[in-house]
């Protein structure tokens, strides 16, 4: 068998409905605060996705920011501080 029809059977075989990708976007809808919290029931597949983009990228950032913050006040906490041991603790 060529390869070329290996992978069109392989392709064939996991490839995922309309009606499965129309729940996953449903539920991304549902999980994504900016749509969530829209009048509207109707939004397109496509927006969701970009929504669900743009909200992963402001949770990295967000994520960052608190990183960097939490790094400023280890720097600037005495390292034997009990302050610093708990906070060392809740990141274990």
């Amino acid at each position: 068998m060529s390869s070329r029809r290996s992978r069109s059977r392989q392709s064939g075989a996991s490839r995922i409905s309309d009606d499965q990708i129309a729940d996953l976007v449903s539920k991304l809808q549902q999980l994504i605060p900016e749509i969530r919290n829209r009048r509207s029931d109707k939004v397109s597949g496509s927006k969701v996705l970009q929504e669900t983009c743009n909200y992963i990228k402001n949770l990295h950032r967000e994520v960052d920011d608190l990183s960097d913050r939490l790094s400023e006040l280890l720097e600037s906490t005495d390292s034997n501080s009990a302050q610093a041991a708990i906070i060392r603790s809740l990141l274990m």
